[in-house]
């Protein structure tokens, strides 16, 4: 009966371990959004304006992940869109009942949004739903109104 040297077998106990850290694959994800669009408004219509964007995110070994939206122009309180030196206040919200403003959780005044578990290659597409208040933006001026907003996906 032959035997086998005890430094052969922890050389490959060794060479093993480095073969299974070198398969590892490091988590990943990627994002992708489509803009809210308010569209062509008259500010006498209506109490408040609805519109509704996403955002979508694929993950790869990733045990959950979380997004959070920046203020833009204005505050979590109040976003504001500019045309030129008019502004238009609006805001943006996780859930549909507009009560959650999504932002970065700070201050405990607006909310992220997060997933646990996703499943590794799937698009889980999140909902952004946008509104403006009129009541108090009946005086608004006619012009195209933007804002840029900065998505941050934490992983």
């Amino acid at each position: 009966m032959r035997r086998i040297p005890l430094r052969l077998i922890v050389v490959l106990l060794l060479l093993a371990n480095l073969l299974m850290v070198s398969c590892a694959v490091a988590a990943s994800c990627t994002v992708s959004s489509s803009g809210v669009n308010f569209g062509s408004f008259s500010p006498l219509t209506l109490a408040f304006v609805d519109s509704t964007g996403s955002i979508t995110v694929n993950c790869t070994d990733v045990v959950s992940y979380s997004i959070a939206i920046s203020p833009g122009n204005g505050s979590y309180s109040q976003r504001s869109m500019s045309s030129g030196d008019y502004s238009l206040f609006y805001n943006l919200y996780r859930d549909a009942a507009h009560q959650q403003v999504w932002g970065d959780g700070s201050s405990g005044s607006s909310y992220t949004v997060t997933l646990t578990t996703p499943i590794n290659g799937q698009n889980n597409v999140h909902t952004v739903y946008g509104r403006i208040p009129l009541g108090t933006q009946r005086a608004a001026r006619v012009g195209i109104y933007s804002d840029t907003i900065t998505v941050t996906v934490s992983y």
